[in-house]
Protein backbone atom coordinates (compact mmCIF):
# COMPACT_ATOMS: atom_id res chain seq x y z
CA UNK A 1 0.00 0.00 0.00
CA UNK A 2 1.00 3.65 -0.72
CA UNK A 3 0.91 6.23 1.80
CA UNK A 4 -0.05 10.37 1.06
CA UNK A 5 1.36 12.70 3.37
CA UNK A 6 0.45 16.69 3.03
CA UNK A 7 2.38 19.34 5.10
CA UNK A 8 0.41 19.46 8.88
CA UNK A 9 -1.91 16.41 7.06
CA UNK A 10 -1.22 12.68 7.31
CA UNK A 11 -3.86 10.42 5.67
CA UNK A 12 -3.71 6.40 6.01
CA UNK A 13 -4.65 4.70 3.16
CA UNK A 14 -5.95 0.77 4.29
CA UNK A 15 -6.39 -1.78 1.63
CA UNK A 16 -8.20 -5.48 1.39
CA UNK A 17 -9.19 -7.60 -1.33
CA UNK A 18 -12.95 -8.27 -1.71
CA UNK A 19 -14.15 -10.75 0.69
CA UNK A 20 -14.69 -13.91 -2.53
CA UNK A 21 -11.47 -12.67 -3.79
CA UNK A 22 -8.85 -15.52 -2.44
CA UNK A 23 -5.50 -14.11 -0.95
CA UNK A 24 -3.16 -16.34 -2.79
CA UNK A 25 -4.25 -14.58 -6.06
CA UNK A 26 -6.19 -15.34 -8.77
CA UNK A 27 -9.14 -12.70 -8.00
CA UNK A 28 -9.67 -9.93 -9.98
CA UNK A 29 -6.70 -8.28 -9.20
CA UNK A 30 -8.50 -5.07 -7.27
CA UNK A 31 -8.18 -4.03 -3.83
CA UNK A 32 -10.60 -1.85 -2.23
CA UNK A 33 -9.50 1.30 -0.21
CA UNK A 34 -10.73 2.97 2.26
CA UNK A 35 -8.64 6.30 3.70
CA UNK A 36 -8.58 8.00 7.26
CA UNK A 37 -6.69 11.57 7.41
CA UNK A 38 -5.68 12.81 10.43
CA UNK A 39 -5.52 16.83 10.16
CA UNK A 40 -3.63 19.33 12.38
CA UNK A 41 -6.31 22.06 13.94
CA UNK A 42 -3.22 23.89 15.75
CA UNK A 43 -1.41 22.93 19.06
CA UNK A 44 -4.12 23.17 21.45
CA UNK A 45 -7.07 21.67 19.68
CA UNK A 46 -4.65 18.53 18.63
CA UNK A 47 -5.46 15.91 15.56
CA UNK A 48 -8.95 15.90 14.36
CA UNK A 49 -9.70 12.70 12.02
CA UNK A 50 -11.63 12.74 8.50
CA UNK A 51 -12.41 9.21 7.36
CA UNK A 52 -14.01 8.46 3.41
CA UNK A 53 -15.12 5.95 1.84
CA UNK A 54 -12.48 4.86 -1.31
CA UNK A 55 -12.95 3.50 -4.34
CA UNK A 56 -10.99 0.72 -5.92
CA UNK A 57 -7.23 1.13 -6.65
CA UNK A 58 -6.07 -1.71 -9.02
CA UNK A 59 -2.21 -3.37 -8.22
CA UNK A 60 -0.85 -2.21 -10.97
CA UNK A 61 -2.05 1.71 -10.77
CA UNK A 62 -5.00 3.63 -10.78
CA UNK A 63 -6.71 6.00 -8.39
CA UNK A 64 -8.48 6.01 -5.73
CA UNK A 65 -12.01 7.33 -5.63
CA UNK A 66 -12.65 9.40 -2.03
CA UNK A 67 -15.79 11.40 -0.93
CA UNK A 68 -15.46 13.63 2.40
CA UNK A 69 -16.63 12.69 6.05
CA UNK A 70 -17.76 14.44 9.01
CA UNK A 71 -14.65 15.37 11.11
CA UNK A 72 -14.72 13.35 14.16
CA UNK A 73 -13.83 15.11 17.71
CA UNK A 74 -10.37 15.34 18.61
CA UNK A 75 -7.83 16.71 21.23
CA UNK A 76 -3.99 16.22 21.85
CA UNK A 77 -3.69 13.80 24.89
CA UNK A 78 -2.95 10.28 23.84
CA UNK A 79 -6.49 9.08 25.35
CA UNK A 80 -7.90 10.70 22.76
CA UNK A 81 -5.27 9.85 19.83
CA UNK A 82 -6.21 6.38 20.94
CA UNK A 83 -9.92 6.42 21.15
CA UNK A 84 -8.94 8.33 17.57
CA UNK A 85 -7.41 4.89 16.51
CA UNK A 86 -10.05 2.60 17.70
CA UNK A 87 -13.30 4.46 16.35
CA UNK A 88 -11.90 4.36 12.89
CA UNK A 89 -10.08 1.05 12.56
CA UNK A 90 -13.45 -0.24 14.44
CA UNK A 91 -15.78 1.73 12.25
CA UNK A 92 -13.98 0.20 9.38
CA UNK A 93 -14.30 -3.35 10.37
CA UNK A 94 -18.21 -2.94 11.19
CA UNK A 95 -18.74 -1.33 7.71
CA UNK A 96 -17.32 -4.48 6.27
CA UNK A 97 -14.48 -1.62 4.82
CA UNK A 98 -11.79 -4.44 6.52
CA UNK A 99 -12.72 -7.73 5.65
CA UNK A 100 -13.09 -10.40 7.85
CA UNK A 101 -10.29 -12.53 8.24
CA UNK A 102 -7.66 -9.81 7.34
CA UNK A 103 -4.33 -9.25 9.32
CA UNK A 104 -4.14 -5.57 10.85
CA UNK A 105 -0.59 -5.31 11.10
CA UNK A 106 0.36 -2.41 13.74
CA UNK A 107 3.60 -1.39 12.03
CA UNK A 108 1.66 -0.33 9.01
CA UNK A 109 -0.58 1.65 10.91
CA UNK A 110 1.91 3.26 12.87
CA UNK A 111 3.95 4.06 9.24
CA UNK A 112 0.66 5.55 7.87
CA UNK A 113 -0.86 7.66 10.96
CA UNK A 114 2.37 9.32 11.59
CA UNK A 115 2.04 8.44 15.74
CA UNK A 116 4.24 6.29 17.98
CA UNK A 117 3.53 2.50 18.80
CA UNK A 118 1.66 2.74 22.21
CA UNK A 119 -1.61 4.35 21.31
CA UNK A 120 -2.08 2.07 18.03
CA UNK A 121 -0.68 -0.54 20.29
CA UNK A 122 -3.69 -0.10 23.24
CA UNK A 123 -6.36 0.33 20.43
CA UNK A 124 -5.85 -2.68 18.80
CA UNK A 125 -6.02 -4.23 22.18
CA UNK A 126 -9.30 -2.97 22.67
CA UNK A 127 -10.58 -4.05 19.67
CA UNK A 128 -9.38 -7.33 20.32
CA UNK A 129 -10.51 -7.23 24.10
CA UNK A 130 -14.28 -6.64 22.37
CA UNK A 131 -13.84 -8.93 20.07
CA UNK A 132 -13.74 -7.14 16.52
CA UNK A 133 -9.46 -8.46 16.06
CA UNK A 134 -8.38 -11.99 17.07
CA UNK A 135 -5.25 -13.27 18.43
CA UNK A 136 -2.99 -15.16 15.93
CA UNK A 137 -2.87 -18.38 16.50
CA UNK A 138 -0.15 -20.20 17.67
CA UNK A 139 3.44 -20.48 15.31
CA UNK A 140 1.81 -17.47 13.65
CA UNK A 141 3.45 -13.66 13.12
CA UNK A 142 1.42 -11.07 16.01
CA UNK A 143 -0.74 -9.96 13.57
CA UNK A 144 -4.50 -9.88 14.72
CA UNK A 145 -7.01 -10.64 12.19
CA UNK A 146 -10.65 -9.15 12.09
CA UNK A 147 -12.78 -11.56 13.43
CA UNK A 148 -14.59 -13.62 11.08
CA UNK A 149 -18.67 -13.98 10.42
CA UNK A 150 -19.53 -17.23 12.22
CA UNK A 151 -22.48 -19.10 12.98
CA UNK A 152 -21.52 -19.73 16.10
CA UNK A 153 -20.27 -16.10 16.74
CA UNK A 154 -23.19 -14.83 15.68
CA UNK A 155 -25.07 -16.70 18.44
CA UNK A 156 -22.77 -15.21 21.00
CA UNK A 157 -23.07 -11.65 19.65
CA UNK A 158 -26.91 -11.71 19.53
CA UNK A 159 -27.92 -14.06 22.28
CA UNK A 160 -25.58 -11.07 24.46
CA UNK A 161 -27.06 -7.87 22.94
CA UNK A 162 -30.58 -9.71 23.61
CA UNK A 163 -29.73 -10.19 27.54
CA UNK A 164 -28.53 -6.19 27.54
CA UNK A 165 -31.76 -4.91 25.71
CA UNK A 166 -33.92 -7.30 27.65
CA UNK A 167 -32.89 -5.78 31.11
CA UNK A 168 -33.36 -2.16 30.00
CA UNK A 169 -36.55 -2.78 28.41
CA UNK A 170 -37.29 -4.61 31.74
CA UNK A 171 -36.19 -1.41 33.30
CA UNK A 172 -38.64 0.83 30.40
CA UNK A 173 -41.54 -0.72 31.88
CA UNK A 174 -41.18 -0.21 35.26
CA UNK A 175 -41.15 3.62 34.41
CA UNK A 176 -44.30 6.20 35.86
CA UNK A 177 -46.83 6.02 33.49
CA UNK A 178 -46.56 9.28 31.69
CA UNK A 179 -42.92 8.28 30.79
CA UNK A 180 -43.94 5.21 29.65
CA UNK A 181 -46.80 6.29 27.50
CA UNK A 182 -44.51 8.63 25.79
CA UNK A 183 -41.83 5.71 25.66
CA UNK A 184 -44.66 3.81 24.26
CA UNK A 185 -45.51 6.50 21.40
CA UNK A 186 -42.25 6.90 19.96
CA UNK A 187 -41.85 2.73 19.95
CA UNK A 188 -45.34 2.45 17.76
CA UNK A 189 -44.00 5.83 15.09
CA UNK A 190 -40.78 3.54 14.63
CA UNK A 191 -42.06 0.72 14.04
CA UNK A 192 -44.73 2.10 11.86
CA UNK A 193 -41.91 3.83 10.16
CA UNK A 194 -40.15 0.42 10.11
CA UNK A 195 -43.07 -1.41 8.66
CA UNK A 196 -43.67 1.26 5.34
CA UNK A 197 -39.68 1.01 4.40
CA UNK A 198 -39.99 -3.02 4.37
CA UNK A 199 -43.47 -2.16 2.34
CA UNK A 200 -41.71 -0.26 -0.15
CA UNK A 201 -41.24 -1.40 -3.75
CA UNK A 202 -37.48 -0.92 -3.40
CA UNK A 203 -36.47 -1.10 0.26
CA UNK A 204 -33.83 0.67 1.43
CA UNK A 205 -31.36 -1.38 3.61
CA UNK A 206 -29.62 1.60 5.07
CA UNK A 207 -33.15 2.68 5.67
CA UNK A 208 -34.21 -0.65 7.56
CA UNK A 209 -31.00 -0.81 9.31
CA UNK A 210 -31.32 2.58 10.60
CA UNK A 211 -34.88 2.27 11.67
CA UNK A 212 -34.76 -1.27 13.59
CA UNK A 213 -31.42 0.73 15.63
CA UNK A 214 -33.23 3.43 16.19
CA UNK A 215 -36.15 1.61 18.07
CA UNK A 216 -34.18 -0.76 19.86
CA UNK A 217 -32.02 2.14 20.90
CA UNK A 218 -35.06 4.17 21.93
CA UNK A 219 -36.19 1.75 24.88
CA UNK A 220 -32.61 0.91 25.80
CA UNK A 221 -32.01 5.35 26.18
CA UNK A 222 -34.99 5.25 28.45
CA UNK A 223 -34.42 2.15 30.77
CA UNK A 224 -30.56 1.39 30.92
CA UNK A 225 -28.01 3.33 33.57
CA UNK A 226 -24.66 4.11 33.10
CA UNK A 227 -22.90 0.82 33.35
CA UNK A 228 -25.67 -1.07 31.00
CA UNK A 229 -25.69 1.54 28.43
CA UNK A 230 -21.59 1.47 28.51
CA UNK A 231 -22.13 -2.58 27.87
CA UNK A 232 -24.76 -1.92 25.53
CA UNK A 233 -22.74 0.49 23.32
CA UNK A 234 -19.68 -1.82 23.31
CA UNK A 235 -21.71 -5.24 21.95
CA UNK A 236 -24.04 -3.25 19.81
CA UNK A 237 -21.85 -2.53 16.84
CA UNK A 238 -20.65 -6.53 16.53
CA UNK A 239 -24.44 -6.82 15.19
CA UNK A 240 -24.02 -4.41 12.75
CA UNK A 241 -21.34 -6.55 10.43
CA UNK A 242 -23.68 -9.75 10.24
CA UNK A 243 -26.72 -7.25 9.69
CA UNK A 244 -24.71 -5.51 6.72
CA UNK A 245 -23.14 -8.35 5.22
CA UNK A 246 -26.39 -11.11 4.84
CA UNK A 247 -29.01 -7.75 4.80
CA UNK A 248 -30.37 -8.43 1.46
CA UNK A 249 -31.22 -12.15 2.36
CA UNK A 250 -33.48 -10.87 5.76
CA UNK A 251 -35.37 -8.65 4.30
CA UNK A 252 -37.90 -11.31 4.08
CA UNK A 253 -38.05 -11.62 7.62
CA UNK A 254 -38.55 -7.85 7.95
CA UNK A 255 -42.96 -8.56 8.44
CA UNK A 256 -41.38 -10.91 11.42
CA UNK A 257 -39.79 -8.19 12.94
CA UNK A 258 -42.17 -5.89 12.78
CA UNK A 259 -44.63 -8.15 14.81
CA UNK A 260 -42.09 -8.89 17.63
CA UNK A 261 -41.33 -5.09 17.69
CA UNK A 262 -45.19 -4.91 18.35
CA UNK A 263 -45.18 -7.45 21.31
CA UNK A 264 -42.27 -5.59 22.78
CA UNK A 265 -43.81 -2.12 23.10
CA UNK A 266 -47.41 -3.93 24.41
CA UNK A 267 -45.41 -5.77 27.38
CA UNK A 268 -44.09 -2.03 27.86
CA UNK A 269 -47.21 -0.50 27.48
CA UNK A 270 -48.89 -2.63 30.04
CA UNK A 271 -46.04 -2.29 32.57
CA UNK A 272 -44.78 -5.82 32.73
CA UNK A 273 -41.27 -5.78 33.37
CA UNK A 274 -40.62 -9.76 32.93
CA UNK A 275 -42.61 -10.06 29.91
CA UNK A 276 -40.84 -7.14 28.50
CA UNK A 277 -37.50 -8.10 29.27
CA UNK A 278 -38.43 -11.83 27.77
CA UNK A 279 -40.11 -10.24 24.47
CA UNK A 280 -37.07 -8.55 23.61
CA UNK A 281 -34.76 -11.82 24.43
CA UNK A 282 -36.88 -13.92 21.94
CA UNK A 283 -36.66 -10.84 19.23
CA UNK A 284 -32.80 -11.22 19.45
CA UNK A 285 -32.68 -15.16 19.35
CA UNK A 286 -35.20 -15.26 16.94
CA UNK A 287 -32.62 -12.67 14.77
CA UNK A 288 -29.99 -15.17 15.80
CA UNK A 289 -31.75 -18.11 14.05
CA UNK A 290 -32.94 -16.52 10.85
CA UNK A 291 -28.99 -15.08 10.62
CA UNK A 292 -27.79 -19.06 11.35
CA UNK A 293 -30.05 -19.92 8.37
CA UNK A 294 -28.94 -17.05 5.77
CA UNK A 295 -25.41 -18.49 6.82
CA UNK A 296 -26.04 -21.87 6.59
CA UNK A 297 -27.06 -20.82 2.89
CA UNK A 298 -24.54 -18.45 2.04
CA UNK A 299 -21.27 -19.59 4.09
CA UNK A 300 -19.02 -18.10 6.95
CA UNK A 301 -17.14 -15.47 5.97
CA UNK A 302 -13.50 -14.64 7.19
CA UNK A 303 -13.04 -18.33 8.40
CA UNK A 304 -9.97 -19.90 8.50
Amino acid sequence: MTGHVRPHNRTLDLGFRPWDEPAGGGGSGNINWYTVELHHAGSKAGWLTRSSAGGVLTRGGGRALRTSAEPLPGGGGRRDRVTQVYEEIRSLIVRGRLAPGARVVEAEVVHRLGISRTPVRSALHRLQQEGYLTAPRSGQRARPAVTALTMEDATEVFTVVGEVEGMAAERAAELPPMLRRKLVQELTRINIQYQRASSSVRPSGDELFRLDTLFHQTYVDAGAGPRLAALHAAIKPQTERYIRVYQTALLDAIQTSVREHQLIIERIAAGQPPAAQQAVRSNWRNAAGRLRAVIGTRGETGAW
